[in-house]
């Protein structure tokens, strides 16, 4: 066996379920029983969401040191549980290190949802919360409008590889325009029901859970980051937002 092998193979494992939104034990835990499968006591994992540190001692007590960055995060579970799957299967057959990087690669091009499928969802995320927090149907019907808009913001704010923080602010601040001119014109009668409805899609929910999940498991440092983004996206959605009702009072005078 090559340790040089192991600790980049383990590494990779960790890394796609770190980018795909897995918690930090999750990462920290798979890997540790990579490295147990193939006779590796002695490894020793380090993960936070931007970053994960892994090193082994060789036979003779010499340190491999891995690092690898994590530039870029979102939430698949579809992945996440297909690269739990892929742990247990090297835990239990202890396959060669190539056979497990071809199905990470297998794994990553997995395909997703499509564009027209998310900005669907992103519709009817906001239709339902509009409902749910007790505006009408014609509010709903206008929060519809609002979801896809939001989606079409982001995914071109993605292509541009721009920060997500400027993202959420410009999505949150269309929705949220496209809900006040609803109003405005009578199609809604409800502008704070159905911006709450459509904002819903940009709350970061798994992110407030996982930071949590991470505290309490002791993760401090983890927990931290994710805390911090959560409150930097819970910002912006509020500076789009309350800049659109901003330049509509400025413009209507009400």
């Amino acid at each position: 066996m090559n340790d040089n092998d192991l600790i980049n193979t383990a590494t990779e494992v960790g890394y796609m379920l770190l980018a795909n939104g897995a918690e930090i034990y999750r990462v920290e835990e798979s890997m540790q029983r990579i490295f147990r499968a193939y006779s590796v006591e002695g490894g020793e994992i380090f993960a936070i969401p931007t970053c994960i540190y892994a090193t082994v001692s060789t036979a003779d007590g010499r340190p491999i040191t891995k690092i690898k960055r994590c530039h870029a995060r979102c939430t698949n579970m579809d992945k996440v549980e297909k690269v739990n799957d892929l742990c247990r299967r090297v835990c239990r057959e202890r396959p060669d290190f190539c056979v497990i990087r071809a199905e990470l690669r297998r794994i990553d091009a997995r395909p997703t949802y499509t564009f027209l499928e998310q900005v669907m969802a992103f519709s009817l995320v906001a239709f339902a919360f509009t409902l749910f927090y007790g505006g009408t149907f014609s509010d709903a019907v206008c929060s519809v409008v609002c979801g896809a808009v939001i989606k079409v913001v982001a995914h071109q704010m993605d292509r541009f590889h721009a920060n997500s923080f400027f993202t959420n602010i410009l999505a949150s601040g269309a929705g949220a325009l496209v809900a006040l001119v609803a109003v405005h014109y009578n199609f809604g009668l409800n502008s704070d029901k159905i911006i709450i409805g459509a904002l819903m899609n940009l709350v970061p929910g798994i992110a407030i859970t996982s930071f949590m999940r991470d505290l309490i498991a002791g993760d401090l440092i983890a927990g931290l980051i994710r805390f911090t983004e959560s409150f930097l996206v819970a910002t912006a959605i509020a500076i789009g937002a309350g800049a659109a009702l901003t330049v509509t009072r400025a413009i209507w005078g009400v």
